[in-house]
């Protein structure tokens, strides 16, 4: 059974920085792509940053392109993402997700975690 654990969020000023985790504690992403989405009060949840299973490709939607990083141990099954600059207008849920390796859609999540950036 998939598990995603995410860990890291919490309250920081405009311009601190977080490192949000998430560990797969049911099944190896190792050749899946895994990714990092946020949701809004009231809207869907949209993309932030997502990496190929090799850790080789990275896409970040624009508004944290320079401020955020995502990376990948396979080793330790683990993804994060590594917040910079961060502002107010990225307060959010952030949810980890995995993609299933037959279809490449976002299949399993986590259980999601607050980041909130104070002005």
């Amino acid at each position: 059974q998939v598990q995603l654990v995410e860990s890291g969020g919490g309250l920081v000023p405009a311009g601190g920085s977080l490192r949000l985790s998430c560990a797969d504690s049911g099944r190896t992403f190792s050749r899946s792509g895994l990714g990092w989405f946020r949701r809004y009060p009231g809207k869907p949840r949209v993309p932030v940053a997502t990496v190929t299973w090799s850790g080789r490709s990275t896409y970040y939607t624009d508004a944290v392109k320079g401020r955020f990083t995502i990376s990948r141990d396979n080793a330790k099954n683990t993804v994060y993402l590594q917040m910079n600059s961060l502002k107010p207008e990225d307060t959010a849920v952030y949810y980890c997700a995995g993609q299933d390796d037959a279809s490449g859609s976002w299949e399993y999540w986590g259980q999601g975690t607050q980041v909130t950036v104070s002005s």
